[in-house]
């Protein structure tokens, strides 16, 4: 695994002497999980690692699509979008392969900011586990679909009748990745290098649709190393005349694309607490509370986990995503799949989370809810054997099925305010209720051909 490991301010100015960087690349995500960023001089760099450096609150203030909120407190016109604080994170130091002595380095919105920053947000659940006790691992996995496309081109078709990379069902298969082994082979190396490094990576089944399984380890690098996944696959693709989407749905014509996630906990002494043997599926007890308050809080915390209109094609039955908050052993029918191992792979895997999600915010929803379940000693229903799809199940444990539903029942969520702040409660389902308002005030070319004519 390619590492620069740096664990301190004075080893990356160091590194930086060294290797005589003209400019390093700093780089922070927003609310949406798009990484923003700019060039830095190194005189400038060097001078924020002690200080900081501020950056236009707008960055928390748009959508994905540069589109300024009128809804938000945190900013807006009536703050004047001024500087808002950045301090930079030594140790995600990573040298970009991409770009000729090019450095890139990782921000955190500081101060009052980081009451809303997705990364902070992120690191305040980890810190309130660390005060239970308990330490989290965590590992991504995602599909994405590449096409033989470009910006431009895209654009041009009007996002109609794209070009996948490769045609037909190809699940697993050898044929796929050793034809285009180039474009698989440089992904790969291109993690290494970067330190988010691929444990699995194969063609899923459909044209042009790849699954790939990041680096499990501890919770924060791994959802450093999801963010960093998903841009820097795009630029990939990108540099080789392609195209990479994380859309949970991009075709009504195959399902949608997971951002599965998987998480273990461990004591302060590095031992499983989800692991105890002789129990039903190896479940202790606190396995057993952290898996049932993910299924008691998932419908109340799922807009962080699908946080676009778009997320709610994915969440159809008989699509490979679940409609409830179940959960089962071994089930990939279910919201929750508990996976039986040993003392060091005893997990739950998290699928009801997309690619579309952003890596920090789902991760902290996944953690959050498994966490208010142990603090309660929570238990969760029987586990679900068989078809989930088939079952019947409470009122309370039905997800929302739109993006507006979702950010309602986060407004009034029990466990929300508690875990994440009132400041990000009010700040996030803000911005939720504004992308449905976005998709409302458009007209879908499915309305166009439904009603044009014939209404």
């Amino acid at each position: 695994m390619a590492s620069l490991n740096i664990t301190s301010t004075a080893q990356l100015k160091e590194l930086i002497e060294q290797r005589d960087y003209s400019h390093i690349k700093v780089g922070v995500f927003d609310i949406d999980g798009i990484m923003r960023g700019k060039y830095m001089s190194r005189e400038k760099f060097l001078s924020a690692l002690n200080k900081g450096f501020g950056f236009c609150d707008v960055v928390l203030g748009w959508d994905s699509n540069d589109q300024l909120l009128d809804n938000l407190k945190f900013t807006g016109w009536h703050t004047g979008y001024g500087d808002i604080p950045v301090t930079l994170l030594p140790s995600t130091a990573r040298e970009l392969p991409l770009e000729k002595n090019t450095l890139l380095v990782m921000g955190e919105f500081s101060d009052n900011a980081a009451a809303i920053c997705p990364r902070a947000t992120l690191g305040r659940v980890l810190q309130r586990a660390a005060e239970m006790g308990f330490t989290i691992n965590a590992g991504f996995e995602f599909e994405f679909f590449v096409f033989d496309e470009t910006p431009q081109s895209v654009r041009e078709k009007n996002y109609q009748n794209l070009q996948p990379m490769t045609p037909g069902n190809f699940g697993y298969s050898m044929l796929r990745t050793s034809v285009h082994a180039d474009f698989y082979q440089g992904l790969l190396q291109l993690c290494e290098d970067m330190d988010m490094p691929i444990e699995g990576l194969h063609e899923e089944t459909g044209p042009g649709v790849m699954e790939a399984a990041l680096h499990y380890g501890d919770a924060m690098a791994a959802a450093d190393r999801a963010a960093l996944f998903k841009t820097f696959c795009k630029i990939y693709a990108q540099h080789h005349g392609r195209m990479a989407t994380f859309m949970a749905r991009w075709s009504p014509d195959w399902p949608g694309q997971s951002g599965h996630i998987h998480v273990s906990m461990q004591n302060q002494q590095g031992q499983s607490v989800f692991y105890q043997n002789n129990n039903d599926a190896n479940m202790s007890e606190t396995m057993q509370a952290f898996v049932a308050g993910q299924q008691k809080f998932m419908p109340e915390l799922l807009a962080m986990v699908a946080p676009t209109v778009n997320s709610y094609s994915r969440l159809v039955p008989g699509f490979w995503a679940p409609t409830d908050a179940s959960w089962g052993i071994e089930n990939r029918t279910c919201a929750l799949r508990v996976i039986p191992g040993s003392p060091t792979s005893q997990r739950v895997e998290y699928r009801i989370a997309a690619a579309d999600a952003n890596p920090y915010l789902a991760l902290a929803a996944a953690i959050a809810s498994g966490l208010a379940g142990v603090e309660k000693n929570l238990r969760p229903s029987k586990p679900i054997a068989g078809n989930a799809y088939e079952e019947s199940f409470p009122e309370s444990l039905a997800l929302p099925t739109t993006l507006w539903d979702a950010a309602q029942n986060f407004k009034q969520s029990e466990v929300a305010p508690d875990w994440f702040g009132t400041d990000f409660v009010e700040h996030f389902s803000a911005t939720r209720e504004w992308e449905e308002r976005e998709y409302r005030r458009h007209i879908s070319d499915w309305e166009m051909q439904r009603y044009f004519e014939i209404i």
